[in-house]
């Protein structure tokens, strides 16, 4: 019991990674179905639906990112892995604006991105229209990131 900090620390350091990272895997694979369809018509468009297939797949590294800093910061890869119980739970906390937008993020963005593969297949001059609609979708990942790592570096300092 004396550790349990750093065990919620450590679990919103898998939430980031875990949730974020699923929600990508499912988004880049639904997206990858619709690109398949249009490349299995049209060879020629392989590398613009490819652009928009990747999009969902932004979320995943932000948790990864957000799970490397918190295991940085809690001492894990490398240091002090001592902590009081309320500094590992203000860890978990920190991480799970990334972990739960992350993972609606990717699967939305995911929607939106084939909704664009197939006007791209139809309208391939459109590409540059097509990307902003997922691309809208990951201004609230980015902001959730932003949250997540402003928290996270806040919470160091603190004497908790």
């Amino acid at each position: 019991m004396d550790n349990f900090g750093v065990v919620l620390a450590l679990l919103g350091a898998v939430l980031a990674a875990l949730m974020a990272g699923a929600g990508s895997a499912v988004g880049v694979g639904r997206a990858g179905e619709a690109a398949a369809g249009v490349v299995t018509e049209d060879p020629s468009k392989f590398g613009k639906v490819l652009i928009l297939q990747l999009l969902p797949g932004t979320q995943g590294i932000y948790g990864l990112l957000i799970a490397f800093i918190t295991l940085s910061q809690i001492g894990i890869l490398g240091g002090n892995v001592e902590m009081s119980l309320a500094k590992g739970f203000l860890y978990l906390l920190a991480c799970l604006p990334m972990a739960i937008v992350g993972y609606w993020s990717a699967l939305k963005q995911s929607r939106a991105a084939v909704a664009c593969i197939g006007l791209v297949s139809k309208r391939p001059d459109q590409l540059g229209k097509a990307i902003i609609f997922p691309a809208m979708v990951e201004t609230y990942a980015i902001l959730a990131l932003l949250v997540s790592i402003l928290a996270i570096t806040g919470i160091g300092g603190l004497p908790v």
